[in-house]
């Protein structure tokens, strides 16, 4: 779930153009119409949270269990926020650099003081990150978004991008909201995915790609942004269904897999073309069986990368 993030704002209609590039993906990705684990059932939208892109986990009082048979963060690999050390091989991405940014960080649960403080983003002020969510299991969000961040950076890289992560589970907490802003935009990424998972409630299936809104005001400017963030969006939603099998969600966005939202900071701050994506729903048994399973999180970050390197080629 998004870590800067209030109840989302009632539900809105998509762009045009942004449905139109998601529908041209989508036939040639084998459809939108759902995957093998789709149970197609829609259901109403989930209550109001503190910290996800729908509905939320409270901040627990203490560490989360981690069950038996899930991939630590560090199972497909960390190294240096900048990426391998290794020379990297020319491929079609090659001048490119990408931001991916890990939602939430493992260790937040343990400074819930720091990460409460609030930080400006540009049209207000919100807390500086959350914990994230978890499966009923225990398997933490935080936990989740690295481990596909860190497939999908090593995806990448053997396309020749420049990849860095926003952090590694090397801060004690963090980076706040406006600072993981500010390492893609002082990257001058040509794209930042900020990698997450939702909480919702049970029944509330599938993964959905969240999109910047017109947003003007205080240090907050994404004019430049929304169209071409709205482009990489839809590319990767494409991408995604084609890849793990997954529906778009049947709780956010229509049946889009897209939503543009103006109260993410994580968004509002960027000036490089940025989107979020909640891959599935932890809360959900059927939703959180595909996020614990490694083989899963692979197709999820291979999913991302061919959107981000289709929206990267044009």
């Amino acid at each position: 779930m998004p870590y800067d993030d209030s109840p989302p704002p009632t539900r809105r209609a998509r762009p045009l153009s942004v449905a139109a590039a998601l529908a041209a993906v989508c036939l040639t990705a084998a459809g939108c119409g759902g995957g093998p684990e789709a149970d197609g059932a829609g259901a109403a939208p989930p209550g109001p949270g503190a910290d996800a892109a729908s509905s939320t986990a409270p901040t627990p009082a203490g560490k989360q269990p981690e069950p038996s048979g899930t991939a630590s963060p560090s199972d497909s690999g960390a190294g240096a926020d900048s990426g391998s050390a290794k020379p990297l091989p020319k491929g079609p991405l090659t001048g490119r650099t990408v931001v991916i940014d890990p939602g939430h960080n493992p260790r937040n649960r343990d400074h819930t003081r720091e990460i409460n403080e609030k930080v400006d983003i540009g049209t207000g002020r919100k807390e500086c990150d959350t914990t994230g969510t978890s499966t009923d299991d225990g398997y933490a969000e935080a936990r989740f978004t690295l481990d596909v961040s860190h497939r999908l950076r090593t995806l990448l890289e053997a396309e020749g991008a420049r990849v860095r992560l926003t952090h590694d589970a090397d801060r004690p907490f963090g980076p706040c909201i406006d600072e993981r802003a500010r390492i893609g935009n002082e990257a001058k990424a040509d794209a930042v995915v900020s990698v997450h998972a939702d909480g919702s409630a049970v029944g509330n299936r599938g993964f959905h790609v969240i999109l910047p809104a017109g947003v003007k005001g205080g240090g907050a400017d994404t004019s430049k942004i929304v169209k071409s963030s709205a482009d990489l969006g839809a590319r990767i939603a494409g991408h995604f269904v084609r890849t793990t099998g997954s529906a778009p969600s049947n709780y956010i966005g229509g049946n889009t897999g897209l939503d543009t939202r103006n109260d993410l900071g994580g968004l509002n701050l960027s000036t490089v073309p940025k989107v979020f994506v909640e891959c599935g729903n932890m809360r959900d048994p059927k939703d959180a069986a595909l996020l614990t399973s490694a083989s899963w999180r692979q197709k999820a970050a291979q999913g991302l990368a061919d959107g981000i390197t289709s929206y990267l080629k044009g």
